[in-house]
């Protein structure tokens, strides 16, 4: 049986920054509290009190909306509003 990854779980994998040090030092994915899949990344920090690490989490790139503001799909979405920019230039095609 695979390990199913439970929500609040991710987990890091040493990355390799190769000649960009900007890179994080750590990458890795997981689940935020909602169950939604999520990208990690790590970097190491030196510090008054020792060395600490700085992370983000954002949005896996598979989960994210596919659908981008002003595609047709969202253009179709104003037809339906009486004050649609849409309608008012299709009405002045006429």
């Amino acid at each position: 049986m695979a390990y199913e990854r439970k929500p609040g779980e991710f987990s890091l994998n040493r990355n390799d920054k190769g000649d960009n040090p900007k890179r994080p030092d750590y990458r890795g994915e997981g689940l935020d509290l909602q169950g939604n899949p999520v990208e990690i990344a790590c970097w190491i920090k030196d510090g008054k009190k020792g060395k600490w690490m700085a992370c983000s989490m954002k949005p896996h790139r598979d989960a994210m909306p596919k659908s981008q503001p002003g595609t047709i799909s969202s253009a179709k979405a104003d037809e339906d509003l009486p004050f649609s920019p849409l309608r008012k230039f299709e009405s002045s095609l006429l």
